[in-house]
């Protein structure tokens, strides 16, 4: 018997079987990466759909403020360009995930997720900031409503239509 050939097939064999393994371990690893970048992205899409719509409830509040106050307000909130910039930013990250995700190296990955994270940090950041803020705007226009109402109809300011009494 010939145990060299034999020896050899099987360590042939084991290489053979630790390659495969190798990178059939990888590429399950860079699927991972991928679709973890992916949910990220969608993560991040679903924060700037929150952001938009809380703007856009939060006009009826702010038309409720007088004068400069409710001017500037609305100016703010017609401007959304915090919301206009992360849209684009996603836009690239979607395209770029799009283009090169597949044939990107998973340190391409682990680069594009942290950018990523980080604008996903950024944007709930704000988020809460602005969430903060409108809630004490709500507080401050329905107090000042409130306030408003219980003052006499020959006093009243001209809101929503009404006008004073004479």
């Amino acid at each position: 018997m010939d145990f060299g050939f034999s020896t050899f097939a099987l360590v042939a064999f084991v290489l053979v079987a630790a390659v495969v393994g190798i990178v059939y371990r990888g590429r399950r690893v860079r699927e991972r990466r991928l679709r973890e970048l992916l949910d990220l992205a969608d993560a991040v899409q679903i924060l700037l759909a929150r952001a938009s719509e809380r703007m856009t409830a939060w006009r009826s509040v702010v038309g409720r403020l007088a004068g400069d106050l409710g001017s500037g307000a609305q100016q703010a909130l017609d401007g959304e360009p915090l919301i206009r910039e992360a849209k684009r930013d996603l836009l690239q990250h979607r395209l770029w995930i799009q283009s090169n995700g597949l044939r990107a190296t998973r340190l391409e990955l682990d680069d594009a997720r942290a950018a990523l994270q980080r604008a996903h940090n950024r944007l709930a950041e704000q988020l809460a900031a602005l969430e903060s803020a409108g809630d004490a705007l709500t507080q401050a226009t329905d107090a000042a409503h409130e306030a408003a109402l219980r003052e006499p109809a020959s006093l009243r300011r001209a809101t929503d239509g009404e006008g004073p009494q004479a």
